[in-house]
């Protein structure tokens, strides 16, 4: 199945364009066996990359496919190791530049489906992003002549999608990094005229930051699912005795649990790390000044943030 589907592939790329019967073929061959294979998913990085135009029915395919070999190619699904995070971004960044708005979408796409992806994927859309509004070049342009400081719709999107995304730092938690971008493009595009999103987007941005927080097991290191994942499959008799034994012999083992096996207190709950979350600390408060202080004036946008942050306490 791989061969026929790299040989069609080739085939497909040969004229820089993929026809309707083309992109159909490849989607029977691609889900026909139920996964999309390494060489599979490098040969429609191939094609991607010779073509002419790239029309939505492509680019739904192409993100829907990587994402499916990046996220279920392997065990445990729902989840991008550090090696798939290297192999995405060495097929995307292979010249030095994001081609295409598709190679964006596909890896923001994977970081909103995700339990959990490495800081390394997250991060390289963001940067990628923040260069192309700092130059004016780049796909999320189309082209357009813009000043090389505008912040468009399409960039806002990207960035709200990404610093919010469940397979991000944290389910809908902000990181001091994402906040830190945040403050370096609006310094950079005050004198500018940026989408209408963008305002909401930095306000909701850094307020997350400084009064949200994040579950310190959110994100389930990958090595530590495959683990997890294994233990919760082994059906050996040797599993099964052992709990059985244990039921016997402890009829309160559930009681007991945490002394065997070393478990530590829960903890706070959730409400508790959610007040405790929204107090803005002193560390928080410092590296709020130092960053207001960075371009020596209090503008519109730090002005409307300390009233949010004032008024919700």
């Amino acid at each position: 199945m791989t061969t026929h589907f790299t040989e069609l592939a080739r085939r497909a790329a040969a004229d820089g364009k993929v026809s309707a019967p083309e992109l159909l073929a490849l989607r029977q061959h691609g889900w026909g066996d139920g996964i999309i294979t390494r060489e599979e998913a490098e040969a429609l990085f191939a094609v991607n990359n010779v073509l002419s135009t790239r029309d939505e029915p492509w680019c739904d395919f192409f993100v829907e496919a990587i994402g499916e070999y990046v996220l279920n190619g392997s065990e445990p699904r729902l989840q991008c190791s550090e090696e798939e995070a290297q192999w995405l971004i060495d097929r995307i960044d292979h010249d030095g530049v994001v081609e295409s708005l598709v190679e964006l979408e596909t890896i923001v796409r994977i970081v909103e489906r995700a339990q959990n992806t490495p800081v390394r994927l997250k991060d390289y859309v963001l940067a990628q992003v923040e260069r192309e509004v700092l130059t004016g070049i780049g796909p999320t342009r189309c082209g357009g002549a813009l000043a090389a400081t505008h912040i468009t719709a399409a960039e806002c999107r990207i960035i709200r999608r990404v610093i919010f995304a469940s397979g991000g730092h944290g389910p809908a938690a902000v990181s001091r990094f994402d906040a830190e971008m945040l403050f370096r493009l609006k310094d950079e595009t005050l004198a500018e005229e940026n989408a209408p999103e963008w305002d909401d987007l930095f306000l909701d941005g850094v307020s997350n930051y400084l009064k949200g927080f994040a579950l310190q097991n959110a994100q389930l290191e990958h090595g530590r699912a495959r683990e997890l994942q294994a233990f919760i499959a082994d059906n050996r008799p040797n599993v099964a005795r052992f709990m059985g034994k244990v039921a016997r012999e402890m009829p309160n083992a559930a009681n007991h649990f945490g002394k065997v096996f070393g478990r530590k207190d829960a903890g706070p709950s959730f409400a508790e790390q959610a007040a405790a979350g929204a107090e803005v600390t002193d560390c928080e408060r410092e590296w709020l000044e130092q960053m207001i202080d960075a371009d020596g004036e209090v503008d519109e946008l730090e002005r409307r943030l300390l009233a949010r942050i004032i008024e919700e306490g």
